[in-house]
């Protein structure tokens, strides 16, 4: 690879409340330590309607027997590492989109992330909060007062709006996506297929 090439510019379409996108944190962080890659955390409206109260799951997936998906996707998150919780409620994650585009404004902020899934679906909080927000700020040693002014005003409604809109000009319809140099790969992938992609990538930019 030539010493001029840049860091690789890669966009992860995804939302909190995605069990696939919390179970490919993983394979990113790792990709991040292993290439030169930007990554940059787009949001998409996965149950945009959801209740700030939060909606049961067994009303989300009316008619459907969800324990085995449950069963598979704890089986598949100790695999990698990953904690996670028995949850019976899925809660909206507008809010939480918005702290995390400020969040990725501010030094250190990319650990938001990884915070507000564990919150979701570790802790089963409800991420439509501020004071749930509020907390896991503080977890990753962000400014909690910054943060309450962002909530509170919405100061970052038009940047999740934008990353919605990008997101259907894309025509992603199901995350997570990775997406760079305009090429896409769709869902939760392992990582040597992430890494295949990266690689043929960075080469086909040298």
């Amino acid at each position: 690879m030539s010493e001029a090439v840049d860091k690789l510019h890669l966009e992860v379409f995804s939302d909190y409340v995605c069990p696939w996108c919390y179970l490919s944190t993983p394979s990113i962080e790792k990709l991040q330590a292993n290439y030169p890659l930007e990554i940059k955390w787009v949001h998409f409206p996965l149950h945009p309607d959801t209740p700030d109260e939060g909606l049961a799951l067994s009303e989300l997936f009316r008619g459907r027997d969800i324990k085995p998906v449950q069963d598979m996707l704890k089986q598949r998150m100790a695999e990698e590492g990953l904690p996670y919780g028995d949850r019976s409620k899925t809660y909206n994650s507008r809010l939480a989109q918005e702290l995390g585009k400020w969040a990725d404004t501010q030094p250190g902020g990319d650990a938001i992330h990884k915070a507000i899934f564990q919150a979701y679906f570790v802790e089963d909080l409800n991420i439509a909060h501020i004071d749930v927000l509020l907390n896991i700020v503080a977890s990753v040693g962000l400014d909690q007062e910054s943060a309450g002014q962002v909530l509170e005003q919405r100061s970052f409604r038009e940047s999740v709006d934008q990353d919605w809109l990008q997101s259907r000009s894309y025509g992603i319809s199901g995350v997570p996506a990775f997406v760079a140099v305009n090429q896409m790969v769709v869902g939760c992938q392992p990582y040597d297929h992430l890494e295949e992609f990266v690689q043929y990538l960075l080469q086909k930019n040298s």
